[in-house]
């Protein structure tokens, strides 16, 4: 990571960052005097040993942004089709600059193929769906996404508080400055998108500089979804899904999953009329789903490796995108 990105002041020891002088503002627009403010520096103080005074700085110049509750409150947009979903991932675009940052990035998409067993192309095609290629990592502070939500969206609010405390022993463990780090209007951060609590148990130093920068340093983004991927069960050398045949829509409805956990076995699934195109361990269980795509309506068989990524985002219709522009990059790669 840049220099800028990692500044250490002294004043600052108990938190190993630098901490940016408090401006004056409307007290509804920082957190300096917020009701929710001060027993949460405590429990920092009292859980992990953090200096009030350094923490209150920084709550002084966390800002609260209207436009993160407006869009963390939105009303759900209608559910889109398979056939409406996938085009906003798989484009030609999205191909091209995939295939641009998978040959950038090489030796360190190798590496860890070779340490995780995680195929090349869905890491490249995690960070292409969740940033594409780092080209929109998030334009709001952490400090201020996070400060925001916990305080501020009662809804949420324990898990966002959460993430605001995970969010600070990060910048205290890897010295970043907190009020310089940016991500999404949740939170989350750098190329791969991850949460401070996922920073914190997955991120890795995959280039061995003594820093874990998932922000600017595509080697410790591609290092880190790797990691994620195998801890969260990915299978190495085995397929993510397999399309189904059926022999009647009737009795095929009857097999589809209720949740994203594989609970249903292949040998159930067999006796609901479920053919899966490729040779399948009859004993293993298995998520199955249908999707309407623009021929009309698909049936799959979810495997282990398809639940690892739905675990990076649970939306079946996600990690088939991440999937396909998988299969596409490979295509490409293999016309150069």
């Amino acid at each position: 990571m840049q220099t800028a990105l990692f500044r250490i002041k002294k004043l600052a020891i108990c938190l190993g960052l630098t901490v940016a002088a408090a401006h004056a503002g409307a007290q509804d627009k920082n957190y300096a005097e917020h009701a929710l403010t001060a027993p949460f520096i405590e429990e920092m103080r009292s859980e992990f040993g953090f200096l009030p005074e350094p923490l209150q700085a920084v709550f002084t110049d966390a800002e609260r942004k209207q436009a993160i509750l407006d869009a963390i409150s939105r009303p759900a947009e209608r559910v889109k089709q398979w056939k409406e979903y996938r085009p906003i991932f798989i484009t030609q675009a999205r191909i091209d600059k995939g295939v641009d940052f998978w040959s950038k990035n090489q030796a360190a998409l190798a590496k860890a193929e070779q340490e995780y067993g995680v195929p090349a192309e869905f890491i490249v095609a995690i960070i292409g769906v969740e940033t594409i290629y780092g080209g929109n990592t998030g334009s709001y502070r952490v400090i201020d996404a996070l400060s925001t939500l916990a305080f501020d969206y009662p809804p949420r609010a324990p898990f966002f508080r959460q993430q605001l405390k995970e969010f600070l022993l990060l910048t205290r463990e890897e010295q970043v400055d907190p009020l310089s780090l940016k991500g999404s209007y949740a939170g989350a951060m750098g190329l791969p998108q991850f949460m401070p609590g996922s920073f914190r148990a997955y991120a890795v130093d995959f280039d061995n500089d003594g820093r874990i920068d998932i922000w600017q340093n595509p080697t410790d983004a591609i290092g880190s979804v790797a990691n994620y991927f195998i801890k969260h069960g990915w299978q190495p050398g085995q397929p993510v899904v397999v399309q189904a045949d059926i022999k009647s829509a009737a009795t095929a409805e009857k097999g589809l999953s209720d949740s994203l956990d594989p609970k249903i076995t292949v040998k159930q699934l067999g006796k609901l009329g479920w053919q899966a195109r490729s040779p399948l361990d009859k004993k293993q269980h298995v998520t199955a789903f249908r999707l309407e795509a623009e021929q009309g309506a698909e049936y799959w068989i979810g495997l282990a490796n398809f639940h690892a990524i739905t675990r990076y985002n649970r939306s079946v219709m996600y990690a088939m995108a991440v999937n396909e522009l998988a299969e596409q990059l490979v295509a490409a790669r293999k016309e150069l």
